[in-house]
């Protein structure tokens, strides 16, 4: 989350001249993939409450591990949003003259979480989260399927990373592609403490609640789709007496 919010205030606070729309995309997906390599051996890189609960209702994951995951996810992610403030606070304060704003010429809260765009509608908006987050599910479970073309053992976290860069490069115009509850809740709290106010989450006529939901959805119907489409289909694995675990299951 730091390579990704770091990414964001330094397209916005250096005005283009020190990253574009790409430098985003490209800083969270470095961001995903370093997170699922320092965590994957511990949890499985449960990085995404979306996914994470999903995993819970399929049944892959104790209920009872719900709340420890979510709570480290919250207070990770909240504590890189205090980072990249940090790093960067002289840089807001010249850029903003210390006023910070949601929404103006001089906005910088769309650096730590997501706002749409003025034409954008909540129900646009809800699709295209939920559409974004069907695909990052189904793309994970792709890369970790032993029973199909799965990725070459190694290169799953590299993979991931690569396939959320190209949810950005290909649905982040609409809401900046958030696609995981733990990216956008936990800095917009930080922001509203932090100087920005209440507008954080009554902009956008309410935008709060849709990446938390919509992503959850998303995340639901895209392993359905999967279990449908792919896994029933899939051959069965010759028995071996050596059985892997569950795959992992991240997200920026």
């Amino acid at each position: 989350q730091v390579f990704g919010l770091s990414s964001a205030a330094q397209v916005v606070l250096g005005r283009g001249e020190f990253g574009q729309y790409i430098s985003i995309n490209l800083g969270f997906g470095i961001g995903v993939t370093l997170g699922i390599h320092a965590a994957g051996g511990i949890s499985g890189a449960h990085l995404n409450a979306a996914i994470t609960l999903t995993h819970c209702i399929l049944g892959n994951l104790p209920w009872r591990k719900l709340p420890a995951y979510l709570l480290g996810q919250f207070l990770g992610s909240f504590l890189a949003a205090a980072t990249v403030f940090g790093i960067y606070y002289d840089a807001l304060y010249d850029y903003t003259k210390g006023n910070f704003t949601v929404t103006g010429p001089t906005a910088t809260a769309s650096i730590f979480s997501t706002y749409p765009p003025p034409y954008v509608s909540l129900l646009g908006g809800f699709f295209t989260e939920f559409m974004a987050t069907v695909m990052l599910l189904l793309g994970i479970l792709i890369i970790h399927d032993e029973k199909n073309n799965r990725a070459l053992e190694g290169t799953q976290a590299l993979l991931t990373g690569i396939l959320v860069l190209g949810i950005g490069l290909g649905m982040g115009m609409n809401t900046g592609y958030a696609i995981n509850p733990s990216r956008d809740l936990p800095p917009r709290v930080f922001t509203a403490i932090a100087g920005w106010g209440v507008d954080v989450f009554t902009a956008g006529h309410y935008w709060w609640w849709i990446p938390l939901i919509a992503p959850t959805l998303g995340s639901l119907v895209g392993s359905l789709i999967h279990k449908l489409l792919i896994d029933l289909h899939n051959q069965p694995v010759p028995e071996s007496g050596n059985e892997k675990g569950q795959p992992v299951v991240e997200t920026s």
